[in-house]
């Protein structure tokens, strides 16, 4: 298949989860510690830290240990990536809807 990419399919599959998207989201202002990334969330630490381990696997987030402190950060790459493969089906679909319209707009003056 010409599309596949495991990268995306794993990007996609960790973002599949609210939880995670959130995650992403927070990280996206800046770095935070395991503790302050599950502060909004009423799970576990350990369910926490599946999740995070999730979207390190899927290459959107890395994260280090200093002493007992885990600091998560956003891998911008990755999201990027996934960017660019949304925005170039947004743009095939801009151009399609587009010709529909034009063929709509023809289709009413002939009437």
């Amino acid at each position: 298949m010409a599309n596949y990419s495991p990268d995306l399919d794993r990007t996609f599959a960790a973002l599949s989860d609210p939880i995670r998207r959130a995650i992403v989201t927070r990280l996206c202002e800046g770095p935070r510690s395991v503790s302050e990334l599950s502060e909004p969330f009423e799970i576990a630490l350990p369910s926490l830290l599946k999740h995070v381990r999730v979207l390190e696997e899927s290459g959107l987030i890395s994260s280090e240990k200093t002493g007992r402190v885990r600091t998560c950060r956003i891998e911008r790459r990755a999201l990027q990536q996934t960017e660019a493969w949304i925005h170039r089906h947004v743009a095939t679909w801009e151009r399609r809807l587009d010709r529909l319209e034009a063929h709509v707009q023809r289709m009413k003056r002939k009437h």
